[in-house]
C-alpha cells in the first residue's frame, strides 16, 4: 500500500492525550494541534471533555473520550454513567476498556453484558471497546473480538498505551478477521510513524490511536509511548 496524503492519514487519526496530569494548557495544544492538522478527533479522558468542547467549537474535530480508562475493572452501572455524562458534555465517541479479569476468567456472558450495559449508554454514538491486546492469548482475544462483533459496537480496539505494549500488526490482522468488514479496528499504543501507521492501517486498521499524530502525518517519529 502506499503512504496516504497527509490530509487522508489524519483524517484516521485520534489525536490522544490521557496522561493522569494533563493540564489545561496541554489540552489547549492537543486542540490546536487537531484544528491545524485535521486530524478525526481528540481523544482525552471525560473531565476535560467540557473543556475541549470551548476549544473546539466550530471545527470538524470530534471529542472521544474513556471510559473504565485505563483498567477496565469499574463496575458496568459505573462505566455507563461516565459515558452518559461523557456525551451530554460534548463527547462524540466513547472508548471503554472491557473487564480483561472477567475475560481471562472465562466470564464471557457478565463481559457481553458489561459492554452491552455501556453500548446502551451511548445510545447512536460510536464504541469502541478497548481489548488490552497484551494481556491476552489469541483465544482470548478471538472471543473479545466475537462478542463485539457480536453486540453491534462501532470499533475493537488494541490497546489503552498504559500496558507493557500496544498494537502490533499481528493482531490488527487476527481482529479484522475476526470482527469482519462492518466493524472498525483502532490499533493504538506504539504507532509512532508513518511506517508504523501504514502497516497497521494494510493490516486491517481503519483508525490509529496516537499522540504522535504531528509526527505521522509530517514524516517524522514522536517520542511518547502512546
Amino acid at each position: 500500500m502506499n503512504p496516504l496524503a497527509p490530509a487522508e492519514l489524519a483524517k484516521l487519526i485520534d489525536h490522544t492525550l490521557l496522561a493522569a496530569d494533563a493540564t489545561r494548557a496541554q489540552i489547549d495544544t492537543l486542540c490546536a494541534e487537531a484544528r491545524a492538522h485535521g486530524f478525526y478527533s481528540v481523544c482525552i479522558n471525560s473531565a476535560h471533555v467540557p473543556y475541549a468542547v470551548e476549544q473546539l467549537a466550530i471545527t470538524e474535530v470530534k471529542i472521544c473520550a474513556v471510559v473504565g480508562f485505563p483498567l477496565g475493572a469499574s463496575l458496568s452501572a459505573s462505566k455507563a454513567y461516565e459515558a452518559v455524562q461523557a456525551i451530554t458534555a460534548g463527547a462524540g465517541e466513547i472508548d471503554m476498556v472491557l473487564n480483561i479479569g472477567w475475560l481471562k476468567d472465562g466470564l464471557y456472558e457478565a463481559v457481553r453484558d458489561d459492554i452491552d450495559a455501556v453500548l446502551k449508554a451511548c445510545g447512536k454514538v460510536p464504541l469502541k471497546v478497548i481489548l488490552e491486546t497484551c494481556l491476552l492469548d489469541e483465544a482470548q482475544k478471538i472471543r473479545a473480538c466475537e462478542i463485539c462483533r457480536d453486540l453491534g459496537v462501532a470499533f475493537v480496539k488494541t490497546s489503552t498505551g498504559f500496558n507493557r505494549s500496544g498494537a502490533t500488526v499481528d493482531d490488527v490482522i487476527l481482529m479484522r478477521k475476526v470482527v469482519g468488514p462492518d466493524v472498525g479496528v483502532k490499533a493504538s499504543g506504539g504507532v509512532r510513524d508513518v511506517t508504523t501507521a501504514m502497516a497497521m492501517i494494510e493490516a486491517g486498521a481503519t483508525r490509529l490511536g496516537t499522540s504522535s499524530g504531528i509526527a505521522i502525518v509530517t514524516g517524522g517519529e514522536g517520542s511518547s509511548g502512546y
